[in-house]
């Protein structure tokens, strides 16, 4: 089994602040992996030391087997790095369509990305039917939904979303764990960072909890429904 993603040992820290102490974990291609934690506990410093956006004291991280720890963000995205995370959102003021296309970025074949935005459009209608209006003026569910569509028009090797039923109804947390069970189906990679556990551990085959900017508990998806890490989370 091909590792997408290992990272080994890492460390970060805020000023004189440690964030991430001794964090060492791996993703196998075409699963589903969950990182658990309450909030404050180092999940988002996590997903930003992977793309990069905090920078690590010391340890290793590799994509697909390959070093990526002198690339910058902008690589890491151009190689197949892809987020979708509820603290960024979408582009408020732009329309659906451009949202999308701002995803397909480096997508430079019209015909290509014509192609894939049919597929967008046949995987989320909802998104279809609200082209022309702008991101700001969608619901919560529906925000999510753009904003997750934007993160995969690219098949990333690797998609992380972080905290994707963070603010919505249950119902629409619903409907985002669909997608995201569509997802694993077609066999994409998936860092699935979530507070909500029992919703993660549905769809994720393992996962890793982490407390206190340290994993405390990695195993299964069964094992950790019965830990009680997972059923006494803190920060």
């Amino acid at each position: 089994m091909t590792k997408m993603l290992e990272i080994n040992k890492l460390y970060t820290s805020y000023g004189r602040i440690p964030m991430l102490m001794d964090i060492s974990m791996d993703i196998d291609e075409g699963e589903v992996c969950c990182v658990l934690g309450a909030n404050g506990a180092g999940k988002t410093t996590l997903v930003k030391a992977i793309l990069n956006m905090v920078k690590a004291d010391s340890g290793g991280m590799k994509l697909a087997g390959e070093p990526i720890d002198d690339w910058p963000t902008h690589k890491r995205i151009e190689q197949g790095i892809s987020l979708s995370a509820a603290a960024v959102g979408t582009f408020q003021k732009m329309s659906v369509e451009t949202n999308l296309k701002m995803g397909a970025f480096f997508i430079d074949d019209a015909k290509l990305l014509s192609e894939r935005l049919e597929e967008i459009y046949r995987s989320f209608p909802v998104l279809r039917e609200r082209l022309q209006q702008k991101a700001g003026t969608l619901s919560g569910g529906e925000r999510t939904m753009l904003a997750i569509a934007r993160s995969v028009i690219n098949k990333p090797r690797l998609l992380i979303l972080d905290e994707p039923s963070l603010g919505l109804a249950p119902i629409m947390v619903e409907e985002v764990f669909e997608i995201i069970k569509r997802l694993r189906d077609e066999k994409m990679t998936i860092l699935l960072v979530e507070q909500n556990a029992a919703k993660a551990l549905n769809v994720a085959t393992r996962g890793y909890v982490i407390q206190k900017g340290a994993i405390v508990f990695s195993g299964d998806a069964e094992q950790l429904r019965g830990s009680e890490f997972v059923e006494n989370p803190v920060m």
